[in-house]
């Protein structure tokens, strides 16, 4: 009887042990998790951090770059002679197509964002029809149209054609001393080409 208490006696002392050793090791586990997520979250919070100033950093080194490549006031026009069709556009509305072709409502958009008024803007209309062959050429002339402004003018419509395909044909403005043509040659060695006192 003794020993059947003392092995008894053994086993639930060592049970103890062994609880409180698990009970230690998941107290230990809980501490590592809590300080992973910790560490997962301030991680985050890091990289967030790394990209906004990434952002910014990107976003100042872009602002320079425009501010560099702005016109200043003394290069204005020659910059805008330049680079004009960063600042000289042509678009068409969503014009309407008959169900066996023609083309109705065909409105053309020059669009200006030059500091210049531009004088006369001649356009080219191709109607085509739907398997690409060019069915008409019309040309069309806007006149004054002013700066950081759009100047509009109706087509004619076509009882042929599914589509219509435009482009310029000449710029001019007197204000920005700026002469362009779709056949006009560009001369060699000619750092501002399309300068109306250049030809």
């Amino acid at each position: 009887m003794p020993w059947n208490k003392i092995i008894i006696g053994g086993l639930a002392l060592l049970t103890i042990l062994f609880g409180v050793d698990a009970c230690r090791e998941r107290r230990h586990a809980s501490r590592i998790l809590a300080e992973n997520q910790r560490l997962l979250n301030e991680n985050r919070d890091l990289r967030k951090s790394v990209s906004l100033t990434s952002e910014t950093a990107q976003q100042i080194v872009d602002r320079h770059e425009v501010q560099a490549t702005q016109p200043k006031f003394v290069e204005q026009r020659a910059y805008y002679r330049k680079n004009w069709r960063q600042f000289i556009s042509i678009n068409s509305n969503d014009y309407r197509t008959g169900l066996f072709g023609g083309i109705k409502n065909l409105k053309i958009t020059v669009g200006n964002q030059t500091d210049y008024q531009l004088d006369n803007v001649v356009v080219e209309v191709q109607y085509l029809r739907s398997n690409g062959d060019q069915f008409k050429t019309e040309s069309y002339t806007l006149r004054n149209v002013q700066p950081r402004s759009n100047g509009a003018i109706e087509a004619a419509g076509s009882r042929k054609g599914m589509k219509v395909k435009i482009r310029f044909v000449s710029i001019t403005s007197q204000n920005m001393d700026f002469c362009w043509s779709v056949n006009k040659k560009v001369p060699p060695n000619t750092d501002d080409p399309y300068q109306c006192s250049n030809l």
